[in-house]
């Protein structure tokens, strides 16, 4: 399975955002966007303009990075949306939003989407009672969303829900703190997106892969 091995860091510096890649880290001064607001490599200080493309490219990589995911498997989400009722920019959010290693990040079970992906590979995570090891799995309404008995006292689980407690949740989403259960009430809207902070220009996206 293709997956991105180097620096994350590098990754929110190339496109000038935190991508949240690191989880509490980002919001520290160690952060190195902090520290180097600039591209890496060595001509990561020049500045250049960018075309119509650059400006659609840089769109795209912005919110494919938030979420680690390859071109692949990032064209293939788009194609599914397309297929979709409504717009297909708005379309592609969602399904990103539902996938299983993000609601893992934005239910408070892991800090980071890094960790969220470990706890579902390493089948920590359950998808209606059954064992869910996919990291891509889009949920649907009506899914619960629960940590394995055997993994309730791990300690990544624990600190992370301690370090988000209080941070709410989305009415689309419904948590049950004592089993560590979350339950889909609903698809979330566009304006519920929390992908790069939801500053999302999915049009761009939709521009660069129509042409």
């Amino acid at each position: 399975m293709s997956r991105y091995r180097e620096s994350t860091c590098k990754l929110c510096r190339r496109e000038g955002v935190k991508l949240f890649l690191k989880g509490a880290r980002c919001y520290t001064a160690k952060c190195s966007l902090e520290k180097r607001k600039y591209a890496p490599g060595q001509h990561g200080q020049n500045k250049f303009r960018e075309s119509e493309y650059g400006i659609q490219l840089r769109e795209k990589q912005k919110v494919k990075r938030s979420v680690l995911m390859t071109e692949r498997q990032f064209r293939k989400f788009f194609k599914s949306a397309e297929k979709e009722e409504g717009p297909t920019g708005s379309n592609l959010l969602v399904k990103l939003e539902c996938r299983l290693d993000n609601i893992i990040r934005r239910i408070g079970f892991s800090s980071s989407i890094v960790t969220a992906r470990q706890l579902v590979l390493h089948r920590h995570i359950k998808v209606n009672g059954r064992i869910c090891n996919i990291p891509s799995y889009v949920v649907r309404e009506g899914d619960k969303i629960s940590v394995s008995n055997k993994s309730k006292n791990l300690q990544v689980i624990k600190s992370s829900l301690e370090e988000n407690e209080g941070a709410g949740l989305p009415e689309w989403l419904e948590m049950d703190t004592s089993s560590l259960t979350c339950l889909i009430k609903r698809k979330p809207t566009r304006e519920e997106v929390t992908l790069v902070g939801g500053d999302v220009k999915e049009n761009l996206i939709v521009e660069l892969y129509s042409k």
